[in-house]
């Protein structure tokens, strides 16, 4: 083993250690489930509890990074859906749209986001600053009539979550319909009118199953 190998393994089963202990609490939150010892996470993990200090200085420090990591997973997804999208007001509402969708395809990280409420509004990650951005876009290119930003961000975040919430509570309720009359709603409170914003929120949207594989 060469000099040069040996911090690359070290490196390897650190990011690994880290990924168990974040996919475990992961799952807790999802199940609504925070009030546990470091112990029963380490052994969801199935890492020794010594590891779990080498990462983490706390469980608040884990479960922190727990929603970090997903909401930085989703934000990324999301601007890989709509980063050649020249109309903010379809990179918009396709990032609703998608949202939407992937609360059924991956219920346990929509669980984990949605577990913080409406935090995620005022968050520097995930939906809410990709959102901020196409909004104020969207009003810079005379797309959207919008007097007050921050209320038209505090919307859409209330609405996302209201959606998610109501997929979780009514299984058999179709996603995709329900996703796209919510941007379609969103769309023409922000001034779209109600023929275009209704065209909008019917374009194709990337495929699902191809979508799935940037999961990770």
């Amino acid at each position: 083993m060469t000099e040069r190998t040996a911090p690359r393994r070290v490196d390897r089963r650190r990011a690994r250690t880290r990924t168990a202990l974040v996919g475990a609490a992961q799952r807790l939150l999802a199940e609504g489930r925070t009030d546990v010892p470091i112990l029963e996470i380490t052994e969801l993990a199935d890492i020794g509890v010594g590891s779990f200090y080498n990462h983490f200085d706390s469980k608040e420090a884990l479960f922190r990074a727990a929603v970090e990591d997903a909401l930085e997973w989703w934000g990324n997804l999301m601007d890989r859906l709509t980063g050649d999208i020249d109309d903010p007001a379809v990179a918009y509402a396709q990032s609703f749209r998608m949202t939407g969708r992937l609360h059924r395809r991956h219920p346990e990280l929509s669980r984990v986001l949605l577990s913080q409420g409406p935090e995620l509004a005022h968050s520097d990650q995930g939906l809410a600053p990709r959102a901020s951005h196409d909004i104020r876009t969207a009003v810079d290119a005379g797309r959207f009539e919008v007097e007050d930003l921050d209320l038209a961000l505090t919307m859409t975040a209330a609405a996302a979550l209201a959606l998610g919430w109501l997929l979780h509570a009514q299984p058999d309720r179709d996603d995709a319909t329900s996703s796209d009359l919510v941007a379609v709603s969103l769309l023409r409170q922000f001034g779209i009118p109600a023929d275009e914003a209704a065209r909008i929120c019917a374009m194709e949207l990337p495929d699902l199953d191809v979508v799935d594989t940037m999961v990770g």
